[in-house]
């Protein structure tokens, strides 16, 4: 990949996908690709065909996705299986068929069986049954990273699956319903000390342990893997060490100054019981990540305050 690559990111509106942005502007990349859902709709087949057939890509970056927390996923299944499959279809074959060289395709860690030896390596993919929260999306995205090596396999692609643990950052989706984790708590937490509550609902017993990386470290891990000479496959992307949700909470609690109680509601489902990711294969390329959780979570804390004084997001 050179700096006149045309890099086209699917999904750059979000929070991925805005990261990947940053991270190839600030290499100099001069030749970036971005369009709206309302400028091409992934869904629509022949639309994106005829984008790839006049863009004359090098580099795909495919992390646009339907995404969202458990709540999301229990109650969305068909949306989260149905979309997430159409997206990565026309994309994936709309790159093979324009002649496309490189295509990255952005999994997650969730496509694991539930109860998966820890660290989490890329070959325990498929050996026992999935978490039943979000069965569906793992599914789809499954169905991407083997889209991705049937290619390779039967017409000589270099596709590349990465596979990153639980994701924050800027950007990221501060709704209590369909937001992950970690983005949840921000913005529970920061209404609490705005409203002088003294607890906090926490959904989930908080024994269940997660791994976390800051989306710009991802970026650069997946910037690594394009720079990188005769890659392709799979490769899990992760910080290293994990954490109880109940100690991520109360992390959270001293980023943003709340100084009430949490309260553990056990009758929510907890999900995996433990989710850390064996990356070796990556850092045996030479990357690591460099943000720390505490430092990740005050600037995606920042992030947030910004976007509140900006929208009033928070306060509805």
């Amino acid at each position: 990949m050179n700096k006149d690559s045309r890099i086209y990111v699917a999904g750059h509106n979000g929070m991925v996908g805005s990261a990947l942005l940053r991270r190839l502007v600030s290499h100099g990349y001069r030749h970036l690709i971005a369009r709206s859902r309302q400028e091409l709709d992934l869904l629509d087949q022949r639309a994106v065909s005829r984008f790839f057939a006049e863009e004359n890509i090098d580099v795909v970056l495919l992390a646009a996705a339907k995404v969202g927390g458990i709540n999301a996923n229990l109650t969305q299944p068909a949306s989260f299986l149905y979309e997430n499959l159409v997206i990565e279809s026309n994309v994936i074959h709309a790159a093979f068929a324009s002649g496309t060289p490189k295509l990255v395709f952005f999994g997650s860690s969730c496509i694991y069986p539930k109860y998966c030896p820890q660290p989490i390596k890329e070959d325990y993919l498929l050996t026992s049954g999935f978490e039943q929260t979000n069965e569906a999306y793992a599914i789809a995205k499954i169905a991407g990273l083997k889209l991705c090596e049937a290619y390779n396999r039967q017409h000589g692609t270099r596709y590349i699956s990465v596979m990153p643990t639980n994701l924050y950052g800027p950007n990221d989706n501060y709704d209590l319903q369909n937001g992950h984790v970690l983005a949840a708590l921000i913005r529970k937490t920061h209404e609490a000390k705005l409203a002088g509550l003294r607890s906090v609902s926490v959904w989930g017993s908080g024994s269940p342990r997660r791994e976390f990386l800051h989306v710009d470290d991802l970026a650069s891990a997946v910037l690594a893997l394009l720079d990188a000479d005769h890659v392709e496959g799979v490769f899990n992307i992760g910080y290293g060490r994990d954490i109880s949700i109940a100690d991520l909470a109360y992390l959270v609690c001293d980023v943003v100054g709340f100084s009430g109680s949490l309260d553990f509601d056990s009758s929510k489902p907890d999900g995996t019981p433990r989710k850390l990711l064996d990356a070796s294969k990556l850092t045996g390329l030479g990357w690591s990540p460099t943000i720390s959780l505490r430092d990740g979570i005050a600037a995606t804390y920042a992030d947030f305050t910004e976007k509140m004084q900006r929208t009033g997001y928070a306060s509805a």
